[in-house]
């Protein structure tokens, strides 16, 4: 599967559950599955797409300012994210922090499908996004298992250049290396 491909159906998921969320009421047992969820659907996918998708197309001048914006934009999802579990914990409105959890990933979802995607469709051959996308979807199983630290660990040896995580990235494919 090619990685826009396997990127969208993510994309949709996690707005679909999204949305049952925010038909909801009240919070509950239900709201509280939802949420975890949501999490299990969007801690793998942020994780595995740094990794393999964003981490292809950073070292490109054309994709660089880009790739790094949308990492923000992750953590800014992923923040909200946590305060939505811990809404009780902070007295917090548990709706309106999905709202903006929802409004946050949709902008995300729109720049990431329109204009990162562009870019990377110019860069990568069909072979590449590929093998791009089967990298992506076999990554997302292991990051599923791992707790809080072991994502954020993930994301901040995302964000490393290249030249420092090669040695522990085998088996991550390069892209543009014939360019």
């Amino acid at each position: 599967m090619l990685i826009y491909e396997a990127l969208k159906k993510d994309h949709e998921k996690v707005k679909s559950l999204l949305n049952r969320l925010l038909l909801l009421n009240e919070k509950s047992e239900h709201s509280e599955d939802l949420i975890q969820q949501i999490r299990d659907e969007l801690i793998p996918h942020a994780r595995a797409e740094e990794a393999i998708f964003y981490n292809s197309l950073r070292s490109i001048d054309s994709a660089k300012d880009l790739v790094m914006h949308g990492y923000g934009e992750h953590m800014e999802a992923e923040a909200l994210l946590k305060r939505l579990q811990m809404s009780d914990a902070f007295n917090a409105d548990w709706k309106e922090t999905a709202i903006k959890l929802k409004n946050a990933l949709e902008h995300h979802i729109r720049e990431e499908e329109d204009r990162i995607f562009s870019v990377a469709k110019e860069i990568l051959t069909e072979e590449e996004a590929e093998k791009l996308g089967d990298a992506f979807e076999q990554m997302k199983p292991d990051i599923k298992e791992e707790g809080f630290l072991g994502t954020t660990l993930d994301l901040i040896g995302n964000l490393m250049p290249p030249r420092f995580t090669k040695a522990f990235r085998k088996d991550i494919p390069t892209v543009g290396a014939n360019r």
